[in-house]
């Protein structure tokens, strides 16, 4: 999971887009959209990470590095 990744993708696309992004991912088909990974298990993790950060910034009036962090938070707790 890479920060910079995420952020980029909460800026640059819509949270439909990245839905659609999350299904082509999901089937193995190729993506209309630009997302960061080293491998495709990372770009979904980026993409559902994006997700998530959009809801919460919509739901919250958060700005994007404190949703961000408020996710890795959130990530963190749940292995720990």
């Amino acid at each position: 999971m890479n920060i910079a990744s995420i952020r980029q993708l909460v800026e640059t696309f819509t949270k439909e887009e990245l839905h659609t992004a999350e299904a082509a991912l999901l089937e193995e088909q190729a993506l209309a959209i630009e997302v960061p990974g080293i491998d495709e298990g990372e770009q979904l993790t980026h993409v559902i990470a994006a997700q998530w950060v959009i809801t919460h910034k919509d739901e919250t009036g958060a700005d994007t590095m404190t949703a961000i962090r408020e996710y890795t938070k959130r990530v963190r707790q749940s292995i720990s």
